[in-house]
């Protein structure tokens, strides 16, 4: 069938000022002088799109903050490799906040920094010869703090926070699970047997980790059951903490918890289904605020920090 190319003559238009329009001139971004604050800085940003969403979340995380409501911080191990864990000792310490639940690498991450100042290794490097991951110290040192914990009947993140301000190690001032073991704020770890380079070690015990990290678990459940009207992120983290948040949401609500109305957001430096759905979309399907603010690690939750601390201070004036 021929088709015949249709005839706009007869279309009809309307003036413009009867028809929506989503952006307006003032929510554009406002220039910036040499020497500006931070804080003229996040004011000058425009009022759409991520520059909104990071707006509404600092709001939420300082609103929390003031009103005792919680504020879990939920991570991989790269947010401490990029070196933000002073940043998170500081927002502990001010107890902004309230709970710390993370992968198993990241306890590595933070003796190794507490330990010795640097971390991370050239992988491929270290595979070639069998050395990757065996660094003596590392493996010994949470493998007893596994066995302790599971001794103890505790978890492992408080465990590690523990032994970490026990041994005074060197550098401890910016270990997250040390400040959170000196505060009395839950940092929970949740490992993935087999993943961890400290499970290659001889002091490797199956059993008290698992043991331990289980602990976690319900540790970190009984923390969930306090989010109503608080704040979770999930930051770097892509499989791990969405699986293990969205559990153990379930189980606080299957005890009987009516955890309702939090704002859920994920950060991390692409978007993926599992963060989306099991932190931020799923558990927010009865209410609540869904943002997904998406940047490198050290570069965004800086940014969000002092967004929230610029909220906090003007509260206070």
């Amino acid at each position: 069938m021929k088709i015949r190319p249709l005839d706009p003559s007869r279309a009809k238009t309307r003036e413009l000022s009867q028809l929506s329009r989503i952006v307006r001139r003032e929510q554009f971004a406002r220039p910036m002088t040499p020497g500006g604050s931070i804080r003229e800085f996040i004011d000058s940003l425009p009022d759409v799109l991520a520059a909104r969403d990071l707006r509404l979340l600092a709001s939420d995380v300082a609103r929390a903050h003031r009103t005792k409501r919680l504020f879990l911080l939920m991570m991989g191990a790269h947010p401490l490799k990029v070196g933000l864990g002073p940043t998170m000792v500081g927002l502990i310490r001010d107890r902004i906040i309230g709970a710390v639940a993370t992968n198993g690498a990241a306890i590595i991450h933070d003796f190794e920094l507490a330990y010795a100042g640097r971390t991370s290794e050239d992988v491929g490097e270290g595979l070639e010869t069998g050395d990757f991951g065996m660094a003596e110290e590392t493996g010994a040192f949470l493998g007893r703090a596994a066995q302790l914990a599971a001794s103890e009947g505790r978890g492992l993140g408080e465990i590690v926070g523990r032994e970490i301000v026990r041994a005074k190690l060197k550098y401890r001032e910016g270990s997250v699970f040390a400040a959170a073991h000196e505060t009395g704020v839950t940092a929970t770890v949740h490992v993935t047997i087999g993943g961890d380079i400290i499970h290659m070690h001889p002091a490797a015990d199956g059993a008290a980790i698992g043991a331990a990290t289980m602990a976690d678990f319900h540790r970190l459940a009984n923390v969930v059951a306090g989010l109503s009207r608080g704040v979770v992120i999930n930051m770097g983290s892509a499989v791990v903490m969405p699986e293990v948040f969205l559990k153990a949401l379930n189980l606080a609500r299957n005890l009987g918890a009516k955890v309702t109305g939090f704002t859920a957001a994920d950060m991390d430096f692409i978007r993926q289904y599992r963060p989306r759905m099991n932190v931020v979309e799923r558990p927010t399907a009865g209410g609540g605020r869904r943002i997904v603010l998406t940047g490198h690690h050290e570069i965004m939750f800086p940014l969000l920090i002092a967004a929230v601390r610029e909220q906090l201070a003007r509260t206070h004036r």
